[in-house]
């Protein structure tokens, strides 16, 4: 039996409550459907874990982010970000802490994973911005920090199974990346409809890598293109220094220049620089 199969029967029977969301973050991504929430309720929940909270500022004081008014306090962030970056830093700051280990392989996995979420997120708010579609661009850096919250989750999945003494030979690194790539997506799936998380975030980690997906998603199309700039650059698990930007149906779709694809990839070489 393929060792994809094995580890999928073994995950059937986990509860799904491995460490993966910061329920804090996840409760102010929710409270940002609803149609009357108020900033005062975002500030309250962003303030209920200090450590998080600590993690917003030093995020929303990086010149990263945003960075040119110092801001000392959450509510002086929200009135200053508003609910949906808040929403996004509080996401950041709480995967970042999340992608740790003590096993060596996986944590060194934990690590590249988060540097190619991270360049995801911030590659994809700036593509929507300088694509024409300003209005995507906090969604668009939510949806790139998300796309392979599947590979974590299979990450700390094995950890655990690991500690149980099951699946010690799935932490080889030729075998990690057969799982992810055979499981990562639907693993994410169950993930995201188990945290009854927003459509247009399920449909970016359901739709990734699929070659028939919904050309009219413009979230989609973005977090696409930023994740094979990401592979093209190196940037996370997996490198492929030929991959071709120009040739990509998304970036035919968003109407991109040679300048523009230039501009990206520089964009995602600062990321790297911010490391929590």
């Amino acid at each position: 039996m393929p060792l994809s199969l094995t580890i999928r029967r073994l995950l059937t029977n986990q509860p799904i409550d491995l460490p993966v969301f910061h329920p804090i973050a996840v409760h102010i991504l929710h409270l940002l459907q609803t149609p009357d929430f108020t900033m005062t309720q975002v500030t309250d929940l962003a303030n209920e874990d200090q450590s998080l909270a600590g993690q917003i500022l030093k995020m929303a004081n990086s010149p990263l982010y945003i960075g040119r008014v110092r801001t000392e306090t959450i509510k002086e962030a929200v009135v200053r970000l508003g609910g949906q970056e808040i929403a996004n830093l509080a996401m950041a700051a709480s995967q970042a802490s999340l992608h740790t280990s003590e096993n060596r392989t996986i944590n060194s996995f934990m690590q590249s994973l988060w540097l190619h979420s991270h360049a995801c997120a911030l590659g994809s708010r700036w593509l929507a911005r300088r694509a024409g579609y300003p209005q995507h661009g906090e969604q668009a850096y939510m949806a790139g920090l998300l796309h392979d919250i599947g590979k974590l989750y299979l990450l700390k999945a094995l950890e655990r199974l690991n500690q149980m003494g099951v699946a010690h030979a799935a932490l080889e690194e030729d075998l990690l990346l057969e799982i992810f790539a055979e499981l990562h997506v639907e693993q994410g799936c169950r993930l995201m409809e188990h945290w009854n998380m927003p459509k247009v975030y399920y449909n970016v980690v359901a739709n990734h890598h699929d070659d028939n997906f919904d050309t009219q998603d413009v979230v989609l199309t973005v977090v696409r293109l930023v994740n094979t700039a990401c592979r093209m650059k190196g940037i996370g698990l997996l490198h492929d220094p030929e991959i071709d930007l120009a040739e990509q149906t998304e970036a035919a779709l968003l109407q991109l220049s040679d300048e523009e694809m230039d501009d990206l990839l520089d964009v995602l070489d600062d990321s790297q620089e911010l490391v929590l």
